[in-house]
């Protein structure tokens, strides 16, 4: 199997509510990282996974049979959280939302995701999703391209890269591979440049792709949104981001929670990874947990109910 080592895991633990019995909802499974540490420390607790990767699931569920039928898979987004809960006899009383990219994801070429693996520039997580990639770089406008580059990635060139990506298609024909888009984005910068961005100078541009493929910021309003109309109270919400787009929508998010009474922080600033984590597991580095315990929702607000 794939290696896959969860992030800030003892963290997490720490997050969700005491004495824990009855239902948490692994809403981002992966390879089953924090549904298997959820299992194993707590002995009462069963856990319904959710994740839009059916390789994933599969892969998930082998590494999880041990747990019997206290373990349950549903491959789906979880901005449709409130549905797919519906199916549980009691409302969670924690969920887990875990923003990063599996190994699996990252490792394996043909999946598009990695500026370090040539493959197809694909970026889908569901092989239900019509558009790639490949199908936003070759089908945009220069105005639309620098926009995603702008928003999802916060690439100080987004112009620059969107208006020769452009040139360069219009050209020379479509960029139809990741290590082909690489290579553009690097004629398009100047060395000075590249020098000068701190780390691959495909990485914001291959982040932005990624959101806008998935729809990833959306969903993860809508999932989030969906916590407190259908959680237990109390019940934790814990949150494992990886930049700052998610971040700043989870911090916002808790916060108008927190102002309108339905619950506090568990931690007045987000949590990061020690050192030695990050010296065992580099995907940690830039890794932020936010958690929020739920109480006194149910009724204003967030009653399974309401539309």
């Amino acid at each position: 199997m794939t290696e896959h080592v969860p992030v800030m895991v003892e963290e997490v633990l720490r997050a969700l509510p005491p004495h824990l019995t009855g239902w948490v909802v692994d809403a981002t499974l992966g390879l089953g990282g924090y549904s298997e540490a959820v299992l194993r420390a707590c002995p009462h607790v069963s856990v319904l996974a959710i994740d839009q990767d059916p390789q994933a699931l599969v892969m998930a569920a082998r590494r999880l049979e041990p747990w019997g039928n206290r373990f349950r898979a549903v491959e789906a987004n979880f901005r449709n959280l409130k549905e797919i809960c519906t199916a549980l006899p009691e409302r969670p009383k924690g969920f887990l939302f875990d923003l990063g990219l599996s190994n699996l994801q990252l490792t394996e070429r043909e999946r598009g995701f990695s500026f370090n693996n040539d493959g197809p520039l694909d970026m889908r997580m569901s092989p239900l999703l019509e558009r790639r990639a490949s199908d936003w770089i070759n089908g945009s406008s220069p105005q639309e391209l620098s926009e995603i580059f702008r928003l999802y990635g916060e690439e100080r060139h987004a112009w620059q890269l969107a208006k020769g990506i452009v040139r360069h298609v219009s050209q020379k024909g479509p960029i139809e591979t990741t290590g082909a888009l690489v290579e553009v984005i690097r004629e398009i910068l100047p060395a000075p440049v590249q020098r000068k961005m701190g780390g691959h100078p495909a990485r914001r541009v291959f982040q932005a792709l990624r959101i806008v493929v998935n729809d990833e910021m959306a969903a993860l309003e809508e999932g989030l949104a969906a916590t407190k109309k259908i959680g237990a109270d109390p019940s934790s919400v814990v949150v494992v981001s990886y930049h700052s787009l998610e971040d700043r929508i989870v911090k916002h998010l808790f916060r108008s929670w927190r102002e309108a009474g339905i619950g506090e922080f568990l931690n007045r600033k987000a949590l990061i990874p020690t050192d030695e984590e990050i010296s065992l597991n580099y995907k940690a580095r830039s890794a932020k947990l936010r958690a929020f315990r739920l109480t006194g929702h149910l009724g204003r607000g967030g009653d399974q109910d309401e539309e």
